[in-house]
């Protein structure tokens, strides 16, 4: 069997990441697995580039201009919308003819536009398009947030302005033409919560869909829990670590930290004395680590996530949305116990009061319940890794895509 993987990058971004993870499972597993991208940074042979330096860039500013006339030219929200208007045919290339199945990964920023995914679609081979975020199933947003318009017909829609039918109508429906038209394109989100995004929105709910998680290097981690002395930590503390690539991304709720370290120090004293928080990753305003109520200290950016985890008990996310946080199960899989909202794919990771706990969302009094309970819970490090390790081991995906490739393919075209 041959399969192609088709994403923008091969290691720039976590889809990149995962795909590039899954390609060299896949051949491990005896598929002749290959990748496709037009921004290659990696010397990896299994990886091809397609596209020139200057066409690929000329669809990226293409694409953000017509963006860019369509949202008021307002930066904030230049890259949290794709219209897929511009992007390369690869249905010709050397590599997607060969395929037996054609996987696309994160196509967006002028890489592939609708209609060359359709191109593709033409071809009659089995289309797997993995869902990283929302996008499919929405009209150009990647997280819809507290919207609702793409349950029906997105128009208005908030991050271009709010002005009646729009950018997002037109995709949105040029979109459910693609859909209709190919029934030879199977969709896998990673998570349940995305799934049920999908089953939720007009443009995905009579669509093929199965869940597949990302695959995960379960073999980087380990449950040995190192000593705090190593970050001058008192040895006596139970250490929360709490990391993203920027933490004060509006996603990751790092206010909602603030309140729940607040919470902690002014209602819960006793838990308060058994806490330091161990925070990585960028921060754009300093000035808000002084408003953590409790010890911490703040790694700035690592490189070896898996020795910060190992210096942890409990691993937080206060994000707002996440489709399969990343952080959760690295932290889970070093044998830091989860503590987490559930607006996302969390569940998938955490069992609720076994493996993690999941809070009231944007609740910082349950937050800091779920950090009580958490620091205390009769379960081990080791039972924690193995939690990860039964659902998210690489090969243990492989098997998941390789299923999936078989019964599309066996079914009559």
């Amino acid at each position: 069997m041959k399969v192609v993987i088709i994403n923008r990058s091969d290691i720039i971004g976590g889809a990149a990441i995962v795909s590039l993870r899954l390609v060299h499972a896949l051949q491990e597993a005896g598929v002749d697995a290959r990748m496709l991208v037009i921004d290659r940074q990696s010397d990896d042979p299994l990886v091809g580039v397609m596209g020139s330096k200057w066409r690929n860039k000329w669809n990226f500013l293409a694409e953000r201009m017509q963006v860019a006339r369509c949202n008021g030219f307002k930066r904030e929200t230049l890259f949290m919308i794709d219209p897929a208007t511009h992007g390369l045919d690869l249905s010709q290339h050397p590599l997607v003819q060969q395929a037996d199945v054609i996987v696309l990964a994160w196509v967006n920023q002028g890489m592939l536009s609708l209609k060359s995914i359709g191109k593709l679609a033409a071809l009659g081979k089995p289309l797997v398009w993995v869902m990283h975020d929302m996008w499919n199933c929405t009209g150009i947003c990647h997280h819809a947030y507290e919207c609702e318009a793409f349950k029906g017909e997105c128009q208005a829609c908030p991050l271009l302005g709010g002005r009646g039918e729009d950018l997002s109508t037109r995709t949105q429906r040029v979109k459910a033409e693609l859909y209709k038209k190919y029934g030879n394109i199977h969709f896998v989100p990673v998570s349940h919560w995305l799934e049920n995004k999908c089953r939720e929105s007009s443009l995905m709910n009579k669509c093929d869909i199965s869940v597949i998680a990302n695959a995960f290097p379960v073999e980087k981690f380990t449950p040995q829990r190192l000593p705090n002395s190593d970050y001058g930590i008192d040895p006596d503390k139970k250490v929360m670590v709490m990391g993203a690539a920027r933490l004060d991304d509006p996603v990751k709720g790092f206010d909602t930290l603030i309140a729940t370290t607040r919470h902690i120090a002014s209602e819960m004293p006793d838990l308060a004395q058994r806490l330091h928080l161990l925070l990585f990753g960028g921060i754009k305003d300093a000035s808000l680590l002084e408003q953590i109520a409790l010890p911490y200290t703040h790694l700035g950016t690592v490189s070896d996530v898996a020795s910060v985890y190992a210096h942890g008990d409990v691993v937080l996310s206060t994000s707002r949305y996440e489709t399969l946080p990343t952080t959760l199960i690295e932290g889970q899989a070093s044998g830091c116990m989860p503590v987490t909202f559930g607006r996302g794919g969390q569940a998938d990771i955490v069992e609720h009061l076994h493996t993690g706990y999941i809070a009231v969302y944007n609740d910082p009094a349950d937050m800091a319940r779920g950090i009580a309970w958490a620091i205390d819970a009769p379960v081990t490090r080791q039972q924690l890794y193995e939690a990860v390790e039964c659902k998210f081991a690489a090969s243990i995906i492989a098997r998941q895509y390789i299923q999936l490739f078989e019964n599309l393919l066996a079914k009559p075209r």
